[in-house]
Parts: C-alpha cells; structure tokens; sequence
C-alpha cells in the first residue's frame, strides 16, 4: 500500500471521527435542551392552572365596579348638571 493511500484512510478516519464527535456532542445539547423545554413547559402548565380562577373573579370585580361607575355618574349628575351635559 502506498504512502498516499494510508495518508487517505487517515485522513478519512480523522473526518469520521471528527463528524461522530460533532454529531454526539449535537445529541447532548438536544437532550439538555429537550429537558429545559420540558421544566418550561411543566413551569407554564402550573401558572396557567394557579391563575385559571382569577379570569371568573375579574369579571366578578368588573362587574360590580361598573355598578360603582354609575352611581359616581349620577352622584356627579345630581352635585353639577351642567358638567353632566358637557360630558356627554
């Protein structure tokens, strides 16, 4: 066998090596990075459930400030009506 030809396998075996060293080190990070995904996942399942009752109890606030809202309105109303008709 010729010098030229053991050179060539060399330099093969050193590319394969290389690429198969590149490719497990790829694997790692995607493992690594599977895992972080699932915690963050996991992370934004649990605020999603712990904050699931406050949308009802929004929409409770809201509709008793509304209420609020109105008798400022009229209190407004009743204390300056010319103000009142300016505003709307």
């Amino acid at each position: 066998m010729s010098a030229a030809a053991i050179a060539a396998l060399v330099v093969t075996g050193v590319l394969v090596a290389a690429l198969a060293f590149f490719l497990i080190w790829v694997v790692l990070i995607l493992r690594r990075l599977t895992d972080t995904l699932g915690k963050v996942v996991f992370g934004v399942a649990s605020i999603a459930h712990r904050v699931q009752p406050v949308e009802q109890l929004v929409g409770e606030i809201n509709a008793d400030l509304v209420g609020v809202a109105d008798a400022l309105e009229a209190l407004a109303a009743d204390l300056d009506p010319q103000r009142a008709s300016r505003a709307s």
